[in-house]
């Protein structure tokens, strides 16, 4: 999956939850019984916490429960929004907007907040009691490579000072005319020098470029969604697999539609998961090689060697945004599972698109099950359009959409 569009302006609209309440969360918000346009499980309600907000992505949540969300911005807009819900209906007393526009991952560590733009890291040192920071932005990483198809930027931080940083691919497949039906690939791919992967960086210091990074994992096309393992300081990364084989080699719709798998993986340092010479094939259950290197959809070859995925998805879900679950407030059940935001498809035609959803991957001793079920969607097939993720300090988890800029916290009755 590919190319998702994202907003140049910011439009922060109040949240009037008129009409009939009928159900209520433990935190006291008081729910729709439409559940604001979603479809929850039974047990569950959600209000919207905020509207019209152009190409609203990732969440984060601050240690007193302030949320903060990246925003489309640019010009004169304001690229961070924060929101303050003191007594927990869902609500916010105070709203402000800051921080340059462009960035797609957002997030809280050691008493910073820190804004992933196409090209650079920057962080606000949290102002005790305030919403928004006080102080200057400081620079963490500068001159990241921001070209091609996938520029946006996502964030994970590890222990021992470490930053993760995605870089998604630059091209669909890695071939000589991107996007060309017949052209082959290259090869080696020198793309993966700089694209496809995940670089640790420090995240303390300030002032850094792409070339201070250190290159952990490769093979990744575009891992939008990342996120560590509460306990363990695993990295899980979530996979954009590649597109077109249908339009490019001639597969049938059918075949093309659901591969290659979205993946589900955890990271190791070292780990080669093998785009572009590898895709999962959901139909062989295996890594296979990619038409554009001599692959006919069934063929191992040099794949046997690249990294299987944890859970493999549908092909061209686009997976978004991973939040760990670590409190109990939704039941045993979900306590330490995995909740996956998935954007929807664009390029499963003739077949319907899919994938519009939010999904719940559960686990058992700190490892996934390898099952998964659909948590949240939309009152249509492809309404929800979910982009971030992350859990509140209350037990609560916020879910954002950039199709009609919303932003839910979910609850349970």
């Amino acid at each position: 999956m590919s190319l998702l569009p994202r907003s140049k302006s910011l439009v922060l609209v109040p949240v009037l939850l008129a009409g009939t309440l009928s159900l209520s969360g433990p935190s006291g918000a008081a729910c729709k019984p439409d559940n604001a346009g979603l479809t929850l499980p039974q047990g569950f309600c959600a209000v919207v916490l905020a509207s019209g907000l152009d190409g609203v992505r990732h969440l984060a949540v601050g240690p007193t429960g302030d949320l903060y969300a990246a925003v489309g911005g640019g010009g004169d807009g304001k690229g961070v929004a924060a929101f303050r819900d003191r007594d927990g209906d869902g609500k916010p007393e105070e709203q402000v907007a800051f921080g340059p526009g462009g960035g797609n991952d957002i997030a809280v560590h050691d008493g910073y907040l820190y804004l992933a733009l196409d090209n650079r890291v920057l962080r606000w040192r949290l102002t005790p009691g305030k919403l928004a920071p006080e102080g200057k932005e400081e620079v963490v990483i500068d001159q990241l490579p921001a070209d091609g198809n996938h520029q946006a930027k996502t964030l994970a931080f590890g222990a021992a000072d470490a930053m993760y940083v995605k870089i998604g691919s630059a091209t669909n497949s890695c071939q000589v005319a991107d996007r060309k039906a017949g052209s082959p690939g290259r090869d080696p791919c020198s793309e993966l020098e700089r694209h496809a992967g995940i670089w640790q960086f420090s995240a303390s210091r300030t002032g850094q470029r792409f070339t201070d990074g250190k290159r952990i994992a490769t093979g990744l096309r575009n891992a939008e969604a990342i996120a560590i393992q509460p306990g363990t300081g695993d990295l899980y990364a979530a996979i954009h697999g590649r597109d077109q084989l249908a339009d490019s080699w001639g597969f049938s719709d059918e075949i093309s539609a659901e591969n290659p798998a979205e993946e589900l993986v955890r990271v190791q340092p070292g780990d080669n998961f093998g785009w572009p010479y590898c895709y999962y094939s959901n139909q062989y259950r295996k890594k296979v090689l990619a038409p554009e290197y001599g692959g006919d959809g069934r063929k191992v070859g040099r794949c046997a060697a690249a990294k299987d995925p944890i859970i493999a998805f549908p092909g061209h879900w686009a997976p978004m945004s991973l939040a760990f679950y670590p409190s109990d407030k939704f039941g045993s059940a979900y306590s330490g599972g995995l909740f996956i935001a998935f954007h929807g498809s664009w390029n499963r035609a003739p077949l319907p698109q899919a994938g519009f959803r939010v999904v719940f991957a559960p686990f058992a001793d700190g490892k996934a099950t390898g099952s998964y079920t659909t948590f949240a969607s939309g009152p249509t097939p492809t309404d929800l359009h979910a982009t971030g993720l992350a859990v509140g300090t209350d037990g609560s988890l916020y879910l954002s959409s950039d199709k009609d800029g919303r932003i839910w916290k979910i609850l349970r009755k």
